[in-house]
């Protein structure tokens, strides 16, 4: 266990964040000096060291490294530190990375970034008319980020301006239903997401529930225009054809689809994937689906309880392309138990041969919640590991089915301390995973574990979410729609 000490409640989430990119196997806690200690946390810690001390004084900020003697510190200039502000924060963040980066020996990819958005960073520059170059200059300057992913940021940020220039941020939103049922649960998933096995003969009654909030969302956005739809999960594709012409149906039929950009839905699981599900999506106007392999060895599958083949997610993306669809996505995820540069490298060739319209490249993210955690514990960590190496391996081949960068997140505890980045061909890019990014436009969301956003102006945002279990979405379905009333009724009062 590392043990960060500081006299001060503030910048706790900072601190842990940053020690726990530099140490991604330890436990990392951070305590205020006088808080009271309890359980087990009492007795391990009596025995502990500190591992980092932090002081904030309004004349100074101090972070030490005890066991090394190793001592950094910033003193205010003519106005003491507020320890509130936005240089504050700034000076720590720096001061802790400096440190831990001497100590170590190393440096992160993205510096001192913690945030899960460090395209909207480069975004704000282009804004306020400063160049791509720029841009990225003052990420690298500001943020210590690698000049590599500075640039990455900086170009992704330029194309989303563009490709957002469509969007009605002020009179438009974006609706997103969530299906929170899979075939089985992946060993590092933490999303909301129930085994259909068990939940079969219960899917019409959430079908029945989600059809309430579809009529109540429809009322509360009547006069906007909807500019985008997403169908995700979970796996949509676990219900059956007549499921789901039901529920596109009921879509339909409350929501206004003449000005729809673009129409998505997470096939997702090639083991969830018929022709017959297929039809009832592009009979409906899907435009764009999800076929996700997250790697292309079987072996890998087998592990991560990913029940299908390689064989079943060709033979899916085929079906696919039979049924009409021209904009098909495939994730893909690196760093996954066992796998290494040379498993990327093949998963990428399968993929080529298969030439999909875009491709999604997360670097895996451990999850408390996930049963990889458990798996990690019992195996080590040692055997979870994204590299630069396989970023690039993907990168050229995403590069060589003529795909550009076009969206990019961070999640906590990522392998490597990387990213997600979204490749797309021009016109095959997702608009809505953009819009979820960028938060400039509010996200009606529906079903359980949704989180509906309201962006208000001037740039407040608030948020309503959805419970995240399935038979309590069922029983307080009235709940769930009082609280999108109170969220977009501020919306239309501001």
């Amino acid at each position: 266990m590392l043990i960060a000490a500081v006299n001060t409640e503030l910048y706790r989430y900072e601190i842990h964040s940053l020690i726990k990119a530099f140490y991604p196997e330890e436990d990392v806690k951070v305590l205020v000096e006088g808080e009271p200690l309890k359980g087990n946390l009492r007795r391990e810690a009596e025995d502990i060291s500190p591992f980092m001390k932090v002081t904030f004084d309004p004349a100074f900020i101090r972070v030490s490294l005890p066991e090394t003697g190793a001592l950094l510190e910033e003193k205010a200039g003519a106005e003491p530190f507020d320890q509130k502000g936005r240089e504050c924060k700034t000076v720590l963040k720096h001061l802790v990375y400096d440190i831990l980066s001497a100590h170590t020996g190393r440096t992160l990819p993205w510096g001192e970034l913690i945030g899960i958005r460090p395209t909207k960073i480069a975004m704000q520059r282009l804004l306020e008319g400063e160049s791509t170059e720029a841009a990225a200059d003052f990420m690298i300057r500001e943020h210590k980020a690698s000049p590599e992913k500075a640039l990455l940021a900086a170009d992704i940020a330029e194309r989303e301006k563009e490709i957002l220039s469509r969007i009605h941020y002020e009179n438009g939103y974006s609706l997103y239903v969530g299906i929170p049922f899979c075939p089985t649960t992946c060993l590092y998933c933490s999303f909301t997401s129930f085994p259909i096995g068990a939940w079969k003969a219960r899917v019409d009654q959430y079908l029945d529930a989600l059809e309430q909030e579809i009529k109540a969302g429809s009322s509360l956005m009547e006069g906007k225009i909807l500019d985008t739809v997403y169908i995700g999960g979970g796996t949509p594709t676990t219900l059956e054809p007549d499921q789901l012409d039901r529920l596109i149906r009921a879509l339909k039929a409350h929501f206004p689809m003449d000005h729809v950009l673009e129409f998505t839905v997470e096939a997702g699981r090639p083991d969830s994937i018929t022709p017959e599900k297929l039809r009832v999506l592009k009979d409906h106007g899907v435009t764009r689906i999800s076929v996700n392999p997250q790697t292309m060895r079987d072996e890998t599958l087998r592990l991560i309880g990913r029940r299908h083949s390689v064989a079943q997610t060709e033979e899916a993306f085929r079906m696919a392309r039979e049924a009409g669809f021209n904009n098909i996505n495939m994730d893909i995820i690196l760093g996954l138990p066992g796998e290494n540069t040379e498993d990327v490298a093949y998963t990428i060739e399968r993929i080529r041969a298969l030439d999909p319209d875009s491709l999604t490249v997360h670097s895996l993210a451990i999850k408390r919640a996930s049963r990889l955690q458990q798996w990690i514990e019992k195996n080590g960590f040692s055997a979870i590991r994204n590299t630069d190496e396989a970023m690039a391996v993907a990168a050229e081949g995403a590069k060589a089915m003529q795909m550009k960068p076009y969206y990019l997140y961070r999640q906590k505890n990522m392998s490597g301390n990387f990213e997600n980045v979204g490749y797309a061909r021009e016109g095959k890019y997702g608009i809505y995973n953009i819009l979820i990014m960028e938060e400039k436009q509010s996200i009606l969301a529906l079903g359980a574990g949704s989180i509906s956003k309201a962006v208000f102006a001037g740039g407040r945002i608030e948020r309503s979410d959805n419970c995240k279990d399935v038979e309590t979405y069922i029983a307080t379905i009235d709940e769930m729609i009082a609280r999108k009333e109170r969220l977009y009724g501020q919306e239309s009062q501001a």
